[in-house]
């Protein structure tokens, strides 16, 4: 390798071999702008602002055993800015001729000989512009790339002075970082959309000496969580599960108010996820009763991202987040009845060592050969049907290029069979929800997203109904007194 190469770190490596036949490692996503930008201004923005990232210049060289960041000596900005017009069908709507256009993307590889990035300014789309983003995830997790596009937007935050290792901030002893610092960490305490949790509690564990104590009465914690992930039981069989076509399918819903999901929760005794996961799993436990499937009594795997690193170090590249396993029980109609569900199995997570794990594992199947690697990821996906990722984004509205953001979406990226992203990230006071499916397994992912909002309609109207010291201290209570 030449000088200008760095070695991948391990769990990177990781999700750059995690593509596979059917589901491409990619993160996507699309600011819808208004009014429409200029192309000569989008070049000019990111090779100001986002090529001072110098991971955006580098391609992904793989080894045996390994990866390389090495710089493009061929680089090209404009090869990485594609300027399209949407082809629409007689009688398509714009937003469905978008949203087709976004599942192709999600289904074509980036170019490995270059840099793994791409954006594609769609001209002339309802008034305004739609810029896409597609970028691989061994850049960097959805926390960290959020941070990263945010900079570069009209007045964005300069984020601190980048070292030679491009500020990914893991530079150092990799299993140290991910092994014993966090087996000292206080507490695991994360899983919700607007709070730092296990990002605070690792940055706690400061001492060896706290770190073994901390680690000796985290023992039964740590061995409880192993033998979870060693001995993960099979999901419910759903037509949402098995092997796809690679072809992708994508839709969103207009944002709910953040304030309306805060308020429901609060008078029902939930954190804002609770409220949004219980939407989801509503919406799909509809979805598959409208299909002809009945879902009673059924749960489906979803893996749940978690945050591992301080959100004040957030525009650091590079992948620092757990996995955790969650149940998610789709086939429970009674509202009030899933939601207190999804607390109680949420609550359970929060003091797990499994997003420890999951990252430890992802780590050291970054070291091993691919097929060492696919045995490891095995333990996660085969017996997973969705992942559900949530990303708490800017409170107040962005400008790009001198056009106003109005809506942020993006979507999940999934690996071996797992045919469903569901993808929730906060923006300007709104919560926007996001759907990705393959074809074959869901071939109108819009009957499930059209029902998100619906279903938190029917919480807020139940929670509007009850005496708010009732409901937020016993959510439980009242789930026997109304149904929809």
């Amino acid at each position: 390798m030449s000088a200008a190469s760095t070695p991948m770190r391990p769990v990177d490596t990781a999700w750059l071999r995690m593509d596979t036949d059917v589901n491409l490692m990619m993160i996507v996503g699309v600011w819808l702008l208004a009014p429409a930008i200029r192309y000569e201004d989008l070049r000019e923005r990111v090779e100001a602002r986002l090529l001072r990232f110098e991971r955006f210049r580098q391609k992904a060289v793989r080894g045996v055993v390994g990866a390389q960041w090495v710089l493009d000596e061929d680089f090209d900005v404009a090869r990485h800015i594609v300027v399209e017009t949407l082809s629409r069908r007689r009688g398509q709507s714009a937003r469905r001729a978008l949203q087709v256009r976004m599942g192709e993307l999600a289904a074509t590889p980036l170019d490995p000989a270059h840099p793994l990035w791409q954006y594609h300014l769609i001209e002339h789309y309802d008034g305004g512009s739609a810029l896409i983003c597609r970028i691989h995830h061994c850049i960097g997790d959805g926390v960290a790339l959020n941070s990263v596009m945010t900079s570069i937007t009209d007045g964005g935050v300069e984020p601190p002075r980048l070292a030679d290792h491009d500020g990914d901030g893991h530079a150092g002893d990799w299993l140290s970082d991910t092994l014993l610092r966090p087996l000292g960490a206080a507490a695991v305490r994360a899983l919700d959309l607007y709070e730092e949790g296990l990002a605070k509690a690792l940055d706690a564990a400061e001492h060896p000496q706290r770190a073994a104590l901390n680690a000796a009465r985290s023992g039964v914690q740590l061995a409880s969580d192993v033998a979870a992930f060693a001995f993960m039981s099979d999901d419910a069989k759903t037509p949402l599960k098995g092997h796809g076509t690679g072809r992708k399918v994508v839709s969103w819903c207009e944002p709910l108010g953040l304030e309306r999901v805060k308020a429901t929760g609060r008078a029902l005794g939930a954190s804002v996820n609770d409220v949004l996961l219980a939407c989801v799993a509503g919406a799909i436990g509809h979805y598959l009763r409208e299909t002809g499937e009945d879902p009673a009594g059924k749960d489906i795997r979803a893996m749940v991202p978690v945050n591992l690193r301080p959100l004040e170090t957030a525009w650091q590249l590079g992948n620092r987040f757990g996995l955790v396993p969650l149940l998610v029980p789709v086939g429970i109609d009674n509202p009030i009845e899933r939601l207190v569900v999804v607390r109680q199995r949420m609550k359970a997570l929060k003091g797990s060592y499994q997003p420890l794990l999951a990252y430890e594992l992802l780590a050291l199947s970054g070291l091993l050969v691919r097929s060492g690697q696919k045995a490891i990821s095995d333990l996660f996906l085969d017996k997973t049907t969705a992942v559900m990722t949530n990303v708490a984004g800017p409170a107040q509205p962005l400008s790009f290029c001198g056009s106003r953001v109005r809506q942020s979406i993006f979507w999940v990226p999934s690996s071996g069979d797992v045919g469903v992203g569901v993808s929730i990230i906060s923006y300007a006071g709104g919560v926007q929800f996001g759907l990705i499916t393959d074809e074959k397994l869901c071939a109108r992912p819009d009957r499930i997203s059209d029902r998100f909002e619906p279903e938190f309609e029917v919480l807020e109207r139940m929670a509007k109904r009850l005496p708010h010291d009732d409901a937020s201290a016993h959510p439980e209570r009242t789930h026997g007194r109304q149904h929809r």
